[in-house]
């Protein structure tokens, strides 16, 4: 079994006892405890550096389900763990953008969002009077909770931001909400918007 703890220990071995901050693989443990948990939840055959199609271009996504030849799931996990002022309204962009990609293509699709940030490099913008961590979360949870039949493009159905703390050691600091409502969330609409796919 692979914890979210496995997880975050690999990450900080890669991006900081290595030093390989953007390694593709620094992720990769966490790929494998969604693959593991949404098989747990009954979804069968999850993949890893999936191609989902979309309006404008075809994209990886680190996590997908796809049911009858199209993918119906799809979750993006992100790293901030330096240059955090910089990082914040990239990542949001980002989110935005790659969720109403496939969206276009496939409005039914459901997509999931998990965020780990390094709270070591965390300061407080000047112009919103606020800490980073606190500004992505709240910019996070204004683009989630998507559901029909109000199909918003550019949001997204949930997400996690993982504080973890990676100053001495790996350490997690705190969850926006337990990995286990995510998980139910994402797989409940699957199961919604899929009636049949899942046994």
């Amino acid at each position: 079994m692979i914890s979210l703890d496995d997880a975050v220990q690999d990450l900080y071995r890669i991006a900081v006892v290595e030093g390989k901050t953007t390694s593709t693989i620094r992720l990769q443990t966490l790929a494998d405890y969604c693959v593991q948990e949404l098989e747990h939840r009954g979804l069968e055959d999850v993949e890893k550096e999936a191609a989902i199609a979309g309006a404008g271009r075809e994209k990886q996504w680190d996590v997908a389900w796809s049911y009858d030849g199209k993918y119906r799931l799809g979750i993006s996990l992100k790293s901030i763990l330096r240059n955090i002022a910089g990082t914040v309204p990239n990542r949001v962009d980002d989110l935005i953008g790659e969720a109403a990609n496939a969206q276009l293509h496939s409005p039914e699709i459901v997509i999931g969002y998990v965020m780990l940030f390094d709270v070591q490099h965390d300061t407080v913008s000047t112009k919103h009077h606020a800490r980073w961590s606190d500004i992505v979360n709240e910019r996070l949870t204004s683009l989630s909770g998507r559901k029909p039949p109000s199909w918003t493009t550019g949001t997204i159905e949930d997400y996690v931001l993982v504080k973890v703390d990676f100053s001495s050691s790996s350490s997690i600091i705190g969850l926006s909400q337990p990995f286990v409502d995510f998980f139910d969330t994402l797989v409940g609409e699957v199961a919604h918007r899929n009636p049949n796919a899942i046994r």
